[in-house]
């Protein structure tokens, strides 16, 4: 019964760790919710910035709750951006312990490219595609037929729209992080990256899809840049491997011998 129970304890205590961390996330969340609802106005004014660049000055709501729940979205989208950092750390202190020296030394520093590349998808997002695409998508008000055809977006209409192209952007900026893990871990190698790359433009294109609005014009603003970050990792993925042969095929100290 002893050894069954001293079976037991090792999971047990992963258990607690990993509650003991996810109150950490928790509690980080909620003050950082907290935060964000206080200055919910003015970070909503932030994102509504390439909608002015557009050319479109006016923001409707027709449902009584809907400028409060916006108010409230906003701020949970921003605290999640602000506890990332958190999250990530926490997910690292509970997954090191099972990793080798060698693998900690792989893959930390992908991790700690991980929000930078997030960041950078949203930038993008923010100061090129949306505006593109918010000019592209109300280019279609005007006299249609002798009708005035009017562009009047809802404020929930809007932050979804924001919302899905930061993320969307965020994450697939991701796309090089994630390729150069799994080839380190061995999952796939340099040779299959380069020889899949007809393969690599349909799924770039299937997530576009699916992580933009559904028009054209935001399709094509992801597709681009994600497929020119799978050629950016390819070529790092390359880069890697010849410094790794140079440093292997060069000659040794003698005092090392």
């Amino acid at each position: 019964m002893s050894e069954i129970d001293d079976s037991k304890a090792p999971l047990l205590d992963h258990l607690i760790e990993l509650r003991r961390r996810l109150l950490w996330v928790i509690a980080t969340l909620v003050v950082a919710f907290s935060i964000c609802l206080t200055f919910a106005k003015p970070i909503f004014a932030v994102l509504v910035q390439p909608l002015l660049k557009a050319g479109q000055g006016k923001l409707i709501y027709t449902d009584i709750f809907e400028a409060f729940f916006v108010e409230v979205k906003v701020a949970f989208f921003a605290a999640l951006m602000l506890a990332f950092p958190v999250f990530a750390t926490q997910l690292w202190r509970f997954v090191a312990p099972g990793l080798y020296v060698k693998e900690k030394k792989a893959f930390l520093p992908f991790l700690l490219m991980t929000p930078f590349f997030f960041a950078a998808g949203a930038a993008f997002a923010y100061f090129l595609a949306m505006p593109w695409a918010l000019k592209f998508l109300l280019g279609f008000k005007g006299n249609v037929g002798g009708v005035e055809q009017e562009a009047l977006p809802a404020i929930g209409n809007y932050l979804n729209f924001v919302t899905r192209f930061l993320f969307g952007f965020g994450v697939a900026f991701l796309t090089p992080v994630l390729l150069m893990i799994l080839e380190r871990a061995g999952i796939v190698s340099l040779a299959q990256l380069t020889q899949s790359r007809r393969y690599a433009i349909v799924a770039c294109g299937a997530a576009a899809a699916v992580l933009t609005p559904p028009d054209a014009v935001s399709m094509l603003l992801l597709l681009v840049p994600l497929y020119s970050l799978y050629e950016l990792a390819i070529l790092v993925i390359r880069l890697t491997h010849w410094r790794a042969s140079r440093a292997a095929s060069a000659p040794r100290d003698i005092s090392e011998v």
